[in-house]
């Protein structure tokens, strides 16, 4: 039986197929849904409206303020900032909701600035047009945003293995119709921000699983030729990972 809360996103937008558009999936994917995979609840958010905390409760149920700590939320906020942009190209609400993001005078701060700021001057349609070029193209995108790419040079190697295999440990699998494999920087950006927000994990999936070349896919898509709001994207994404992996080394 479908959940009631992915029915009333269903609902929120017109339709199975409705929905389907606005997110970049099948409709036989959504069809075979029984509740939103952990990979696309950011993704349902801003289709529908729909928190994230009712589609999965059980992964983003710490409703209360002092559930996680302000730095630990704004951390798994990023990523799936990152996620939503890297599934599909946004929308015009995606892109106006992206453009009021404020940033500071730290480094975060302004590649978060950055992103806000292409964003305003971004259209859907180019937008669009930037994310067919760089992730999917005629006959492949200028990038391959898999960890089995960047690591072996081969898609379906072993980094897609033990993805797979610590996805499994944890509970998590892959919902039925959704083609990109596991190891797509997408899915790890948004296991990240739940791992973060459910209090544990995240340090060793990091190490595992992003350490080893996330950091170099960001620093490509800076310097993507089809890019223009997607490098700042980049920027953001290498900014971050630096952050992290950085904060991941200092002795506890």
């Amino acid at each position: 039986m479908r959940d009631p809360v992915l029915e009333q996103a269903i609902a929120a937008v017109g339709g199975v197929s409705a929905l389907a558009r606005r997110i970049g999936v099948s409709q036989p994917a959504i069809s075979g849904w029984k509740r939103v995979p952990p990979e696309r609840v950011l993704a349902v958010e801003s289709a529908t409206g729909i928190a994230r905390a009712q589609l999965r409760p059980d992964l983003y149920g710490q409703a209360e303020p002092d559930a996680i700590d302000a730095l630990d939320a704004g951390r798994a906020d990023i990523y799936a900032l990152i996620a939503t942009l890297l599934w599909r190209a946004p929308d015009a609400a995606l892109l106006r909701q992206v453009g009021t993001i404020s940033g500071d005078g730290s480094e975060i701060g302004r590649a978060l600035a950055g992103v806000a700021a292409v964003a305003k001057v971004t259209s859907p349609e180019a937008a669009e047009n930037e994310h067919f070029e760089l992730f999917t193209g005629v006959g492949g995108g200028e990038l391959f945003p898999y960890a089995s790419y960047y690591q072996t040079g081969f898609m379906h190697e072993r980094p897609l293995a033990e993805v797979r295999q610590d996805l499994h440990r944890l509970g998590l699998v892959r919902a039925e119709g959704i083609s990109e494999p596991e190891d797509h920087a997408a899915f790890l950006c948004e296991m990240m921000a739940v791992l973060i927000r459910g209090g544990e994990g995240s340090e060793d999936f990091f190490a595992r699983h992003l350490a080893p070349w996330i950091g170099g896919f960001f620093r490509d898509l800076e310097r993507a030729e089809a890019g223009r709001f997607y490098r700042m994207v980049g920027t953001l994404g290498r900014v971050f990972v630096e952050i992290e992996s950085a904060a991941f080394a200092l002795p506890v």
